[in-house]
């Protein structure tokens, strides 16, 4: 009887364990997370936060029975290390998993700043279920809340935060919001709504420090007020933030929401080749056969781009474990690759990314900006490798298809660089009506 182990309870592992039990009735499945709560999704966090649910609503599967049923063993513990030559996973608890496969889906974790005062109390960030019950109780209607980092996440927080009726207060480390995702004018633009909607943000700045008001050890706390400057903190509050451009700030509560890194750190030592994330092929199968990755911790090939990449999203996630989930129980099944893929609802802006939207060398681009609107498409030849869009909610589906399929436009890339909003006519002239993109099986997509 072959023995799946897999690290990492989130949507990747959950979809691999389910995967694994349809195609693999009698095989023994054991599923490793290290949270408390039963699998959940972290997306539905901002949504616990706002109120539109409760904890069992982020819940990935909603009968407490589920994994019983499937005969899937669960075990509360991390993994600290993975011997591939004996096959096996050293947990924290001291338990030794033996394994025939194993799939590694842990996921990603919040990157740490190295920021004075960073452990107080009232600094939180928002991960986990956790973290989530802190938040609420901190973030009461009226109350001062910094958040570092305005990036994806972080503006799904936002949100999250503002229909709480906080007093919020964004800080941006770089030169516009959601650098990673948009342009100068498109993360321009959505800093510009934010302030409208009542949101203060600072781009182009960073928190120095945080120092709590008041202590039991008062020289102490003086001396590290005089350190970073806050001699003349404000009482009223239980932090003072000060930040790069000179600003002091009270606040309720810090949210640091300054990005995630692959956790693999576990894998020092072990000879799974890892880069960014661990790196894997078209089967999700890492370097060492038996063993593959799949989710926020693994590092598959990017059909647009050409290159390996993260992409820390959960439909990617799930698509990565059914194949790996596959490929485990000795079925061929093939990634067709990932693609980066973005839709952001901004205080009721929405704004998208696919693909190479910053444009590759040598390509050509056209922009289209006005009425609180942009849209910018990036071209590699007569292929659409990539766009940005911020206030355009028509054909959204277009774009991504287009971009995902790698499409041919021929004398449609032109009529595109003169007037960008024809996306729709461009997709049923090329893609759909001549049958130039077909699906996942399409020889075009690799």
């Amino acid at each position: 009887m072959t023995h799946h182990v897999i690290l990492g309870a989130g949507p990747a592992g959950v979809i691999a364990a389910e995967t694994i039990r349809k195609h693999a009735p009698h095989d023994r499945i054991t599923l490793v997370g290290d949270e408390a709560e039963p699998p959940y999704s972290r997306m539905a966090i901002p949504y616990l936060l706002i109120g539109n649910i409760d904890e069992r609503g982020t819940y990935l599967r909603k009968n407490a029975a589920h994994f019983d049923q499937l005969q899937v063993t669960q075990v509360r513990a991390r993994a600290t290390s993975v011997n591939t030559q004996n096959k096996q996973v050293q947990l924290d608890n001291g338990e030794v998993l033996a394994f025939d496969k194993l799939l590694i889906a842990t996921g990603s974790r919040p990157v740490r700043l190295p920021i004075p005062g960073i452990d107080s109390p009232q600094v939180h960030p928002c991960w986990t279920l956790e973290d989530a019950r802190a938040i609420m109780a901190l973030a009461k209607p009226g109350a001062r809340v910094i958040q570092m980092g305005a990036g994806f996440i972080g503006c799904i927080i936002m949100e999250a935060l503002a229909a709480r009726g906080v007093d919020l207060t964004v800080v941006e480390m770089g030169d516009r919001m959601v650098p990673r995702m948009m342009g100068p004018v498109a993360g321009g633009m959505i800093r510009d709504w934010c302030e409208a909607k009542g949101v203060r943000v600072f781009t182009g700045a960073k928190v120095e420090a945080i120092v709590p008001n008041g202590s039991e050890s008062p020289g102490l706390l003086s001396q590290l007020a005089k350190a970073v400057g806050l001699q003349d903190a404000p009482t009223d509050a239980p932090l003072t933030v000060r930040l790069s451009n000179g600003q002091k700030i009270p606040a309720d509560l810090v949210i640091s929401a300054t990005g995630v890194k692959p956790c693999i750190d576990f894998l020092k030592g072990s000879d799974i080749t890892c880069l960014q994330g661990v790196l894997t092929d078209e089967h999700l199968q890492t370097h060492v056969p038996g063993i593959y990755a799949a989710g926020d911790c693994a590092e598959a090939f990017d059909k647009v781009s050409g290159t390996t990449i993260v992409s820390a999203i959960q439909p990617n996630a799930a698509e990565q474990a059914r194949v790996a989930a596959l490929n485990m129980v000795g079925q061929h099944a093939t990634l067709k690759g990932v693609t980066q893929i973005n839709v952001l609802d901004t205080l009721g802006l929405i704004s998208t990314s696919f693909g190479n939207w910053q444009g590759v060398a040598g390509g050509d681009q056209v922009s289209l900006t006005g009425d609180g609107r942009h849209l910018s498409l990036q071209f590699k030849d007569d292929v659409l490798v990539g766009c940005n869009s911020v206030g355009w909610t028509e054909h959204v589906g277009v774009m991504r298809g287009l971009v995902e399929g790698q499409v041919h436009l021929g004398d449609w890339k032109e009529k595109l660089k003169q007037d960008p909003t024809r996306l729709m006519d461009a997709y049923l002239a090329t893609a759909q009506a001549q049958g130039a993109w077909t699906g996942a099986g399409d020889t075009r997509r690799r």
